[in-house]
């Protein structure tokens, strides 16, 4: 066997390792951060796959074993990313503007934008709110600093949900819509926020929306996923009761395809405009190859979806996002995920073990 079959083997297994490790249900930051790269990781199969079939073509054992690791592990990472292609049904269904022009008074923009607390790119992030005037602006890491920035905006959002902080974990929430009540609230974490708002469409529709920024798990944040995980999930619990519609949005520090993001939609009941359309990779703005999706919007089956997008950068590790949805219910969805076997079991097991170590 020669030097170059040797390193192509040596490939394959590390490929295939770090492919399934994150089906291991520890929630470490060292096994938990693999949940994020599994865009790279196909195309990182696919190139071992064709490297062996231009190089080599051994098919001694060895080779062939490693080979069969590369190819399982394309397939299962096509697999996750699938969903998020232009080949899968939509979960959100698109609606048209009316052919009338008429005012619609159902519709919701959103401008979801983590602007990296030491950005002093302000100005950007006004031009981009002028450009696209949404009706609702949630502003991540936003400390007093950032606060000040953005005060020009306090004159077309008259209704306001500031609390911003120097720990990058700081929340910036503007309005054009009337918020009838609203919370700043620690869910999880004393110093990690979250806003709940019932905001009140132009209709007079009244609207649950939650903005969230939990602590991912990292060597430079925190040594485990659990605090993260139990966040997405109380939420996910809370929104499984409500009867009206509901929209979560924010940096989620986890990705769309990941077990915990999967759990929380089952949980939850809530739908991804994205799956049927696009990744709509969020971060790291400044790395073409090192991007996944960590900015999130989820919708109740009360919204259907006039357009997302993404925004250009404006000096910040993550693209702001931007979304517009109509408020046109549908009796039933067929689309909206449901638990499964221990769903809620685990949802629960998983809440209790982050409040007993907090």
């Amino acid at each position: 066997m020669s030097t170059l079959e040797s390193i192509l083997i040596g490939y394959a297994l590390f490929i295939t390792v770090i492919s399934f490790i994150h089906l291991i249900r520890i929630d470490y930051w060292w096994i938990r951060i693999w949940d994020f790269p599994h865009l790279q990781l196909t195309i990182l199969s696919g190139i071992g796959l064709l490297a062996w079939a231009v190089f080599s073509r051994n098919t001694e054992w060895p080779m062939v074993l490693a080979m069969t690791g590369l190819l399982a592990a394309l397939l299962y990472e096509g697999w996750l990313i699938y969903p998020f292609t232009p080949l899968h049904r939509k979960q959100v269904r698109y609606i048209r503007r009316p052919k009338d022009g008429r005012k619609e008074s159902n519709l919701i923009r959103i401008l979801n934008a983590n602007v990296f607390m030491d950005n002093t790119h302000c100005p950007d992030v006004l031009k981009l709110v002028d450009k696209y005037q949404p009706d609702v602006v949630l502003i991540l890491e936003g400390n007093e600093r950032w606060r000040e920035a953005l005060e020009p905006l306090q004159g077309d959002y008259p209704h306001r949900i500031l609390h911003p902080l120097e720990n990058t974990y700081g929340m910036l929430f503007y309005s054009r819509l009337p918020i009838q009540y609203h919370e700043v609230r620690f869910l999880i974490q004393d110093d990690i926020p979250s806003i709940y708002a019932q905001l009140k469409l132009d209709s007079g529709q009244v609207v649950h929306f939650y903005g969230i920024h939990p602590m991912p798990p990292s060597p430079t944040e925190h040594y485990r996923s659990t605090e993260r995980d139990a966040e997405l999930l109380v939420i996910g619990k809370e929104v499984r009761k409500q009867k009206e519609p509901v929209i979560v949005s924010g940096d989620l520090n986890d990705v769309a395809w990941s077990h915990t993001t999967r759990l929380f939609q089952r949980v939850s009941g809530l739908l991804d405009p994205r799956i049927g359309r696009g990744l709509y990779n969020t971060f790291h703005a400044q790395y073409f190859m090192f991007r996944w999706p960590l900015d999130h919007i989820f919708v109740s089956h009360h919204f259907k979806l006039r357009r997302i997008r993404r925004l250009p950068n404006c000096g910040s590790d993550h693209f702001p996002i931007l979304i517009t949805l109509a408020y046109a219910p549908e009796p039933v969805v067929k689309e909206a995920p449901k638990p499964e076997k221990d769903d809620l079991e685990e949802a629960a097991e998983i809440i209790e073990r982050a409040d007993s170590n907090g």
